[in-house]
C-alpha cells in the first residue's frame, strides 16, 4: 500500500512510502483485532518513514556520484597513459627510421644529428667526442633497449634502475605468497 507524503522540511517535494499490506486473518485465523491493526496511525509516523526513505535516496545518489567520480578519474589517467604510449611509439618508430650506416645493437647509446638538408642520422660519436668540430646539429642521445624501444639520454639512469629491479625480482625464483585478503602494507608508512 503506497502513500504519498510531503516532508515538512521540503514541502514542494513528495516521497512515496510503501507500507506492508494488512491481512485481518493471516492463515485464515483472526489473531488480533482488525480495528486496532488497520486504522490509520499517527501521521508523524508516516512522515518519519518518508523522511527515512528520502534520506536513503540521498545517500544512494551521493554514493553513486562518488564511485562515478573515481571511475572518471581512472578514465582520465588511462587516457593520459594511452596518449603517452602512442607518443613514445611514434618517437621510437621515427628513431628506427633515422639513417644509420651501422647495425644498431641493444644496450648501446646512439646520438642523433640533423644535416642542413633535414636528414636525421645516428652516430656512435657523442657531441663531447666531436668537441668544437661537430659537423651537424645535435638532436639528442638515445639508448636502444633490448625491447627495441629508445630511452632518451636524460632518462637512461632511471630506466636502468627500473630494469635492474625487475631483473632482481625475476632472478629470485620465489613465488609470491598467496594472499586472499587486501594487503595495504607500505601504504601507511
Amino acid at each position: 500500500m503506497d502513500r504519498i507524503v510531503s516532508l515538512p522540511s521540503q514541502p514542494n517535494k513528495t516521497t512515496i512510502v510503501t507500507l506492508v499490506e494488512n491481512s485481518g486473518a493471516p492463515g485464515g485465523l483472526e489473531l488480533v483485532s482488525s480495528y486496532q491493526t488497520n486504522r490509520v496511525g499517527d501521521p508523524t509516523d508516516l512522515i518519519a518513514l518518508a523522511s527515512q526513505v528520502q534520506k536513503g535516496d540521498d545517500f544512494i545518489k551521493a554514493n553513486a556520484c562518488n564511485k562515478l567520480t573515481v571511475i572518471a578519474d581512472q578514465i582520465r589517467y588511462l587516457q593520459e597513459q594511452a596518449r603517452k604510449v602512442l607518443e613514445e611509439a611514434k618517437r621510437d618508430a621515427d628513431l628506427h627510421h633515422a639513417a644509420c650506416n651501422i647495425v644498431k645493437k641493444p644496450g648501446n647509446m646512439y646520438y642523433l644529428y640533423e644535416r642542413p638538408s633535414g636528414q636525421k642520422y645516428f652516430s656512435i660519436i657523442s657531441p663531447k667526442e666531436w668537441g668544437t668540430s661537430c659537423p651537424h646539429k645535435f638532436v639528442g642521445g638515445f639508448k636502444l633497449q633490448h625491447d627495441m624501444s629508445w630511452t632518451p639520454v636524460d632518462e637512461v639512469e632511471k630506466r636502468d634502475a627500473e630494469i635492474a629491479i625487475m631483473d632482481k625480482l625475476l632472478s629470485q625464483q620465489t613465488a609470491l605468497p598467496p594472499c586472499t585478503e587486501p594487503n595495504f602494507n607500505g601504504l601507511s608508512n
